[in-house]
Formats: structure tokens, C-alpha cells, sequence
């Protein structure tokens, strides 16, 4: 790297004692009359003009250039001592991107004893804006959500682009340097600057949120086509959705009652779904002896859009007054947990209310009875599945359960993903899934992250109890039911922690072995060591270690070595107690399914993170593997050469494309620049799951988009869904899925052999 700091001639510089920073806003430099205590320089980067030079608005700013390199930086330095930015909330600079795309610029600001905060900015195409970055961390979880409102906003007139995200720790009374720099740019970018310096920080924040959801649940200051503005529209849009309905109802294709396919491969009809393989295709097979590709819905439901108002009523503008009508969407709840997914979140307790269902009732006008506050959730799930005391939709659960049902097989859906609501299944339209939904007291190890809670013990007795338990309940009215497509273990379970070093794919193995003897997975581990090894010498040769006594293995905190060329057997082993581990996980799970449902599939554990072994255990005891895949293709998830060695179906059991464009703050976990782009993005992920062999359905997340201010599990704010708050489907996106959807059979019979005759 190239490090060189002004001219001297602009650089003149003063030597004015540190003081502590004052509340007002100060500035330390300007770009433009660079005369105050504040050295510059560069790294990939550069001042290409002597001179500031005039904006579109009238603004005189500096143009800074960042190179293609690895890390243009810009840095800014005390010119003697450190800052004392104790008494100050932010740090602010006038900036404006010089390009006409967005750009993505990395802010670190450290102090003299190493601390450092950093902040990641989408600085948007358009004017000039003042950037402030917190003197502290920072998150939108901190209100509750997961993501903030659009930046910039207008804070008495003042475009503020204002910092979404900070992290890290920082010492404010020693900073020592501020560096804005891009990652890996491809192309030289260049942005404008003018006054740097500090101020508070709290009127930004307040106004940020402030009166941010309207009375429908909506952004209240974003603008789209189908956002609602009266409850006449909402009524007028519900009536012209009717008829679009019937008219692609009608123009369904011609399939067997559970939505199999009537021409290519002809399978024995059994009365249940199975999966069965044909000239290296697998298979969905329907009760009725046909080819089904399960395109499915996750969390087809009117339970999942209540989100927490209360001690942020501030950001809500038209809340309903008590004794209003709509006042019986109020409810309370608790979702605090030690899960990842709740690790630094605020607001997760206390009152909520249901835009959704609002919504309903003021499209349908339909009566619902006082609430009654459900019962908490027994264990954390990827939805709060909480009853409900107001019938779904509003208001009449037929109605509603049919409504959907409708919308699913006219958008050439035909199947009921995780998380949907019992009454759809038990209509007899669509198969459906179950998730089994394990929880006790039994033991878990946790890996790191933890998303969901540590991994279950499957080595403790307690655990083949809840199993038992939980499958008994979600099998006792579905055993002969024909329209269950099969059951799911369970969901997102932390096999491995992120990362790609060993420590993190073996943290199953490592953080057992870091437990007490008086957990079961370790006791197991210790024992399939010693039935090895025999004895500490043993071990000691096989790890490259030097263990005195066995004993010592059982104190907590134990360390093993990490793998190495020179001491093979460490490897083996850790992968040896973690396909022990996982393959008794899935059989307690598969022995138990058996008894209680023999005629139903086990359809995996719905991996995000996971292991070989765990994958491995997978196959060999369940009927259908799945994955959530957060990708662009299904290919690009995982090393589908592996899977397709194991020779079994796969489903993909979550997949979605979010923007930031119509409402939710948040793009998804897999985010396409606009609106525009997720119906293409949906056409292009079917056609590349088409393309694989072993792939026998892929199920969209989700029905519904996540409330602006939340859900109440997590705090989860994506616009993700098929449909809005306001109950209103993206039109154009539905459309394109309903193109992509339609064209399956015949995509699908294209790649099929050609028909045979019924085994008899």
C-alpha cells in the first residue's frame, strides 16, 4: 500500500490543545477549507483536484477517488494527541456519492488503546447528505426489529444519513482516527466530502423512527403501486382479486386430486406419498400412483403479523384507542430467549397488536369476539404459533382458509409448507407438512450461534421421551390421513458453527467435550474414545497430546488439538462421535415415526448449517432430505456432487428473494435489488432445481410479509412475502410465479423417461 498525506500547502494545520468535544455540533475539517487540526491520507486513494468543485444543488464539496485495489482507504488523524469525543453522540460528515449507483462504504473509527467501532453504509446515488455514525454500537435491534427504516431521512430540513448498524467497542475520550474505505471495488468510485466533524445523535435517532407504520401496518413513508391509503381500497382490491382468482382457477391443469401429474411416469398406487426413483429421477409419488413436485408455501397462516407496540408507540401513527373496534387486536406476549435469534434485541415482551387481521376485518367486514391472551410458545420456532382467540381472518376461518387455498392453487402452488395453519390441511385441497416440533428438558450442546437454541442431547433419555412425545401429538389425528405429505425433525439445527476453520466444523465435537461428564453426549464421546484407545497412552499417541490421566478428559473445559497432517486420528475421531452423534438423533426420531405413522415420511431436519456426518445420518434414516437454501440456485447451497452421491430425494424446504422496496425494512437472507427482480429470481431457482435429478419439490418463506416493526419471535422485518400486511398480493410478483409454476409439468415430464405401466 501507497501512504501519503497532503500537500503541504493544503495541510496547514492547527496545534490547538484536545479538548472534549462540545454537544453542539463542531466540525474539526473541511475539505473545502482545509485549515483545522486534522491530517489526511491515503491508501488505493486519492484527492485528484487541488480545488472543490460545485454539486448539481449548488454545494461545493471535495472530490475523493478510490482506486480498484483491494482496500481504497481514507483516513483522517488528530495532527497531535487524540480526540475527546466523550460529550458528542456522533461522528458526522457531508458526503455525497459521485457515481450514479449506490456504493457501499466501510466507516472505522478507533481509539488510542485499540478499540475500534465499525459501520457498513449503503451511500445512496443523489445529494449531498450528512453522515453520522454512533459513538457507540448499535442496531436496529435495539427498537425491536431487524433491520431500520430506508436512510436518508429529513431531520429540521437536513437530508441525515444515518448509520443502521455499528459494532465493535470504542474508548470516545482517546479516538485516535476515522477511515472510510470500499472493499475491493471494481471500477475507481469516487465520492464528495465537506465539513467533518461531531454532534449529538438523539433527534437523528427519534426522528428516524418516529410515526415510521401507518394505520394499515404499512411504511408510512415509502410509496408503491399497492400501497393502501383508506379501507375503500382495501375493499375495492379484495372484490377485484375474486374475480382474477376464479378466472386462473379455472385454467388449472388436469391432475389427480393431490395435485400429481397425470401424464409421464406411472407409479403403484398406495393410498399414501412415498418417494420412488425411475431412470435416475426421484420422485414424489401421490396416494394415487402419480409424479408430484411439491411446490410449496411455509407459514400459510394469520397468526404470524402481530408485532410489539409496546414502549415504541412512538413509531406507530395511528394505533387503535382502547374500546375502538379494532382494539381486539391487541394482545400480550413474552418472546425473550437466549437464542441467537434473540441475542441483543429489545422490545421482545409486553403488547402487541395484529396488523393482519386488522386488516381483514376492515377488507371483509367481518364480527370477532373480545381476545383472550394465548398461552407462550413452549419452545422457540420460526413462527409464533400462539392460538388465537379471534377465528383466523378476522373473523371467519372458512372464509379465510378457503381464500387461501384458492390463492395457493391459482398461483399453481400444491402443497402446504411448515408452519401453516391446521385448517388448511384439514380441508382436503392440498397436501400438507407437520413439523414435529421436539421440546423438553433434556440436554443440548450448543456450537456457537445457537440460532434456535443448542443441538438436542440425543444421548439423553429425556430427549427419546419428548420425541415420543411430540410425535404421538402431531401423529394422533394424521396417521391415515392420505393428504400428509410427511413430517419434518425439525429446523435449522446448529450442526456446526459458522465459519469455514475446524473449530467451526467441529464445534459439535468440541463443545462436548468442553461439558461436564454429567451430560450424556459427553459421557459417549469419552466412551467411544476409550473403547478405541483403551487407555490415556493410547490417546496421547493417537492425538499427538501428552494426557497423565483419563480423568483429565472429564474435567470441564477439556481442549482437544485441532487436526493435523501428523495426528490423522484426531480428525476421524471428531467425525466419528459426530456421525454417532447425528445418527442417533435421526433414528430415535425415524423409530419413533415408525410406531406412531407408519404410512408417513420423514422429510429431515430442513439444514442451514450442517455437517457431512449429520447429512449422512440424514439419508440413511429419513425418506427425504431437506435444506434451506438461501441462494440464487439450489446448486449454489451446498456440493451437490456429495448429494448426490447419498442417492436420495432432496426437497428444499425454505427458499426466498426479498427487497427493500414495497414496505419491510429488511431484504431476506437472500435480497434482490428491487421488487422487480423476485419474480425473475423465483423462475431462475425452479428451473435450476428442475435441473437436478434428486430434487422433488421446493417450498417458499413465506405467505405473508413480516411486519415493518417485526415479528414477535425474533424481530424479523423482511418483505418476503407473496402478500403484503394489508392482505394484498404483489400482483406482479404472483403472476410471475404463477408463469413459473405452471411451466413445471412440462419442464419436468420433458427431463422424465416415458411412461410405464403400474407395478401390480
Amino acid at each position: 500500500m501507497i501512504r501519503r498525506s497532503l500537500p503541504a500547502a493544503f495541510a496547514l494545520l492547527l496545534t490547538l490543545p484536545v479538548v472534549a468535544a462540545p454537544a453542539e455540533p463542531q466540525t474539526l475539517f473541511n475539505f473545502v477549507r482545509p485549515l483545522d487540526a486534522v491530517q489526511v491520507s491515503t491508501e488505493q486513494a486519492s484527492l485528484p483536484q487541488l480545488t472543490a468543485e460545485p454539486t448539481a444543488e449548488g454545494e461545493v464539496l471535495r472530490r475523493v477517488l478510490f482506486n480498484a485495489a483491494e482496500r481504497p482507504t481514507l483516513r483522517l488523524t488528530p495532527q497531535s494527541g487524540d480526540w475527546d469525543w466523550s460529550q458528542s453522540g456522533a461522528m458526522s460528515l457531508r458526503i455525497q456519492n459521485a457515481m450514479d449507483w449506490a456504493i457501499t462504504l466501510d466507516v472505522q473509527i478507533a481509539s488510542r488503546d485499540g478499540k475500534l467501532l465499525h459501520s457498513r453504509i449503503a451511500l445512496p446515488a443523489g445529494p449531498a447528505q450528512t453522515l453520522l455514525v454512533p459513538l457507540a454500537a448499535s442496531s436496529p435491534l435495539a427498537r425491536g426489529m431487524r433491520a431500520g427504516p430506508p436512510m436518508p431521512i429529513s431531520v429540521n430540513g437536513q437530508r441525515i444519513l444515518l448509520a443502521e448498524t455499528v459494532s465493535g467497542e470504542l474508548n470516545a475520550a482517546q479516538v485516535s482516527s476515522v477511515s472510510l474505505s470500499l472493499e475491493r471495488p471494481s471500477a475507481p468510485q469516487s465520492v464528495l466530502l465537506g465539513r467533518f466533524g461531531v454532534q449529538a445523535a438523539d433527534a437523528a435517532q427519534q426522528a428516524a423512527y418516529h410515526g415510521i407504520i401507518d394505520a394499515w401496518g404499512q411504511y408510512s413513508r415509502g410509496h408503491w403501486p399497492e400501497k393502501i391509503g383508506s379501507d375503500q381500497q382495501l375493499r375495492e382490491a379484495a372484490s377485484r382479486e375474486q374475480a382474477q382468482l376464479q378466472a386462473w382457477l379455472q385454467k388449472r391443469p388436469n391432475q389427480d386430486r393431490f395435485g400429481g401429474l397425470l401424464q409421464g411416469p406411472q407409479f403403484e398406487a398406495k393410498g399414501f406419498f412415498r418417494t420412488e426413483k425411475q431412470a435416475g429421477r426421484w420422485y414424489l409419488v401421490t396416494p394415487e400412483g402419480h409424479p408430484f413436485y411439491s411446490l410449496g408455501v411455509n407459514a400459510v397462516s394469520a397468526w404470524q403479523s402481530r408485532t410489539y407496540v409496546e414502549g415504541r408507540e412512538a413509531m406507530f401513527s395511528a394505533l387503535p384507542k382502547d374500546g375502538e373496534e379494532l382494539a381486539r387486536y391487541y394482545g400480550k406476549s413474552d418472546s425473550r430467549s437466549a437464542t441467537g435469534a434473540n441475542r441483543g434485541r429489545d422490545f421482545a415482551q409486553g403488547r402487541w397488536f395484529d396488523f393482519y387481521q386488522a386488516n381483514l376485518q376492515r377488507s371483509y367486514a367481518q364480527p370477532c369476539p373480545p381476545v383472550v391472551t394465548p398461552p407462550l410458545a413452549a419452545s422457540p420456532a420460526p413462527a409464533e404459533q400462539q392460538a388465537s382467540a379471534c377465528p383466523p381472518a378476522g373473523l371467519d376461518a372458512a372464509r379465510w382458509t378457503a381464500h387461501s387455498l384458492d390463492r395457493l392453487q391459482a398461483w399453481g402452488f400444491n402443497t402446504l409448507g411448515n408452519w401453516s395453519d391446521d385448517t388448511l390441511g384439514a380441508a382436503q385441497r392440498m397436501p400438507y407438512t407437520v413439523p414435529l416440533s421436539i421440546s423438553g428438558d433434556y440436554a443440548t450442546i450448543s456450537t456457537g450461534l445457537d440460532w434456535w437454541g443448542g443441538v438436542p442431547d440425543p444421548f439423553d433419555p429425556r430427549f427419546a421421551m419428548a420425541a415420543e412425545r411430540a410425535i404421538a401429538i402431531a401423529s394422533r389425528d394424521r396417521r391415515d390421513d392420505p393428504w400428509l405429505l410427511g413430517f419434518f425433525a425439525d429446523n435449522e439445527l446448529a450442526w456446526a458453527s459458522p465459519g469455514s476453520d475446524a473449530k467451526a466444523r467441529y464445534a459439535l465435537a468440541y463443545n462436548t467435550l468442553r461439558l461436564t461428564t454429567d451430560v450424556p453426549a459427553k459421557r459417549a464421546f469419552l466412551k467411544l474414545l476409550r473403547d478405541k484407545y483403551r487407555n490415556q497412552n493410547g490417546l496421547s499417541k493417537a492425538w499427538g497430546i501428552q494426557l497423565n490421566a483419563w480423568e483429565l478428559m472429564e474435567d470441564p473445559g477439556f481442549e482437544a488439538p485441532l487436526p493435523s497432517a501428523e495426528h490423522p486420528q484426531i480428525e476421524v475421531d471428531l467425525q466419528n462421535f459426530q456421525r454417532l452423534f447425528a445418527d442417533t438423533y435421526f433414528k430415535t426420531i425415524a423409530d419413533s415415526l415408525k410406531w406412531h405413522a407408519p404410512n408417513h415420511m420423514l422429510l429431515g431436519g430442513r439444514f442451514a448449517i450442517s455437517t457431512p456426518e449429520a447429512i449422512a445420518a440424514c439419508a440413511q434414516y429419513c425418506d427425504v432430505m431437506s435444506f434451506n437454501f438461501y441462494t440464487r440456485e439450489p446448486q449454489h447451497g451446498y456440493d451437490f456432487a456429495t448429494l448426490r452421491a447419498l442417492d436420495k430425494p432432496l426437497l428444499i424446504s425454505e427458499f426466498h428473494f426479498g427487497s427493500r422496496d414495497r414496505g419491510p425494512f429488511w431484504g431476506g437472507v437472500s435480497e434482490v435489488y428491487k421488487e422487480e427482480e423476485r419474480g425473475p429470481a423465483y423462475a431462475h431457482f425452479l428451473d435450476k432445481a428442475l435441473e437436478e435429478p434428486s430434487i422433488v419439490g421446493v417450498h417458499w418463506f413465506q405467505y405473508l410479509d413480516q411486519p415493518v416493526s417485526g415479528r414477535l419471535l425474533d424481530g424479523e422485518n423482511g418483505h418476503l412475502g407473496l402478500l403484503g400486511i394489508t392482505d394484498r398480493p404483489w400482483q406482479g410478483f404472483v403472476e410471475a410465479v404463477r408463469k413459473a409454476n405452471l411451466q413445471v409439468a412440462a419442464k419436468l415430464l420433458k427431463a422424465s423417461p416415458a411412461p410405464t405401466a403400474p407395478q401390480l
